[in-house]
């Protein structure tokens, strides 16, 4: 087991899972007078649906003992999830938001997935790179741990994401 080269990545887990957050807060309180095309959700809630696949994807080739494809598909859905939070971010420090318009238990539905999704989203962050540095550093049974945890805390994030979007989308100016 190489816990030693784990445990020189902690302090980045520690410090990202911390400040990503805490960024994207901040940025939200900073409005740009460029206002991003409303075609800029669709696009982030494609790159939310692409993750989900392709963490599914990743999950069945592990399954299938496709270490390789595994490794591909799960950075790939890093990847997808850092590009998903900069156009996310980029479109709410450039547009107003949207209000949910809907009445009734669709409402309470909206509001809680958008809760959900938000607050998971916060918490999937040291559980991501945690499972990631594992497994870069050859941590496959403590990596196999808490990707058990990851998986489906990081699919419900990117779905809800989805249905968010499909939820709030009507009520786009």
């Amino acid at each position: 087991m190489n816990l030693e080269n784990e445990k020189k990545y902690n302090k980045w887990v520690a410090v990202l899972s911390i400040l990503i957050p805490i960024v994207v807060a901040a940025l939200f309180g900073v409005k740009i007078d460029v206002e991003l095309p409303v075609f800029l959700p669709p696009i982030y809630a494609t790159t939310n649906a692409l993750t989900a696949f392709i963490l599914v994807l990743a999950f069945l080739a592990i399954r299938n003992k496709n270490i390789k494809l595994h490794k591909l598909l799960t950075t790939s859905a890093i990847i997808l999830s850092a590009l998903f939070l900069v156009m996310y971010v980029a479109y709410h420090m450039t547009s107003d938001s949207t209000k949910f318009g809907g009445e009734g238990i669709i409402k309470y539905i909206y509001y809680f997935i958008l809760i959900t999704h938000i607050l998971l989203s916060i918490v999937v962050i040291p559980f991501v790179l945690i499972t990631y540095v594992r497994a870069i550093t050859d941590n496959i049974e403590r990596h196999k741990k808490i990707a058990k945890i990851t998986f489906p805390l990081w699919l419900y994030v990117a779905i809800s994401g989805v249905l968010v979007y499909i939820m709030i989308s009507p009520y786009y100016a």
